[in-house]
């Protein structure tokens, strides 16, 4: 966190000199957001309405990305800056507490019922938020990835469109509608989702990994086991946590190990290699890599895509 002060002492020099920012009498609104999923539903709802950045750069960490001062002007200027909320990006409330936005900020997780988010049997034990706790059942934080249950996407791509007629009357209808659109693609994926796993017999799902999946799993009433919460910062799970998510792997007979994006995937690797299956991607959509990005990858692509491989692996 103390990275970004000099970024923000920098800022006063890149606003005399000019950055290459959109000018601030654009007439278009600029739209700001932190992570992939809220420049998808904010380029959804806008169309060609609105100009919309995503400030984290594809591929990039959000729990240690360093803003840069052009960024912190973005956020300064813009007509409506989206972020996160959680703690991947606690970074955001150091440069709201220095600077003073000109436009509205929106938090994606005011606009949905949080989940709290706790460690399950055979997680690897240990947290590194600062108000976490250690135990098994207990309490860690409230878990921020609202978007990957596709009804919470829905509601959260509505309250932008919301956002964006109020700051854009004009457009107002437009702006609705390209919400309701997106909105309405969502809840099927939602229907989707249930109906394939109503054919299952068992919704037991084991990750090699952290697991940013909870909202998913709440929507869908699936049995979970991961090696690392999803927010955790763990890499090397102990030899009891391999060993127990190895042995659930077995005992319920399942076909696959899930690793999520950006991830090295060697936990899954070595779970999977010592029960004899396969290795599968979730993808979280958190972020995206620049080839998924160039080639217009949405939310809802990536999660139509995770479902074929559910459909695949389970």
């Amino acid at each position: 966190m103390k990275r970004i002060f000099p970024a923000l002492c920098a800022l006063l020099l890149l606003t005399a000199c000019g950055p290459d920012l959109p000018p601030e009498d654009s007439e278009r609104p600029q739209i700001v957001a932190t992570v992939f999923p809220a420049y998808d539903f904010a380029r959804s709802a806008a169309g060609e309405l609105a100009d919309v950045t995503l400030l984290l750069p594809p591929g990039a960490e959000s729990h240690s990305y360093e803003p840069t001062p052009a960024d912190i002007l973005r956020v300064q200027r813009c007509d409506l800056f989206i972020y996160l909320g959680g703690e991947s990006d606690a970074w955001v409330d150091t440069i709201l507490s220095a600077i003073e936005p000109q436009g509205d900020v929106l938090r994606m997780i005011d606009c949905v019922d949080l989940l709290e988010e706790e460690t399950v049997e055979g997680m690897q034990g240990g947290h590194d938020h600062e108000e976490g706790h250690d135990h098994l059942g207990e309490v860690l934080s409230m878990d921020e990835h609202v978007w990957t249950a596709p009804r919470n996407a829905a509601a959260v791509t509505r309250i932008i469109g919301q956002r964006l007629a109020l700051l854009d009357r004009s457009n107002g209808e437009a702006y609705a509608a390209g919400a309701e659109a997106y909105a309405l693609e969502l809840e099927e994926l939602d229907r989707d989702f249930a109906a394939f796993f109503d054919t299952l017999p068992d919704r037991t799902i084991v990750f090699g990994d952290r697991f940013p999946l909870l909202y998913f799993a709440e929507a869908y009433d699936l049995d979970y086991y991961a090696a690392f919460p999803g927010c955790g910062a763990q890499t090397e799970p102990s030899a009891a946590t391999v060993a127990f998510l190895t042995r659930k792997v077995r005992e319920e007979g399942l076909p696959a190990v899930w690793y999520i994006e950006f991830s090295n995937h060697l936990v899954a690797d070595s779970i999977a290699e010592a029960a004899g299956v396969e290795t599968a991607q979730f993808h979280t959509c958190h972020n995206v890599s620049r080839a998924d990005l160039e080639a217009g990858a949405t939310c809802l692509s990536l999660m139509r895509a995770n479902l074929e491989a559910l459909r695949e692996h389970m």
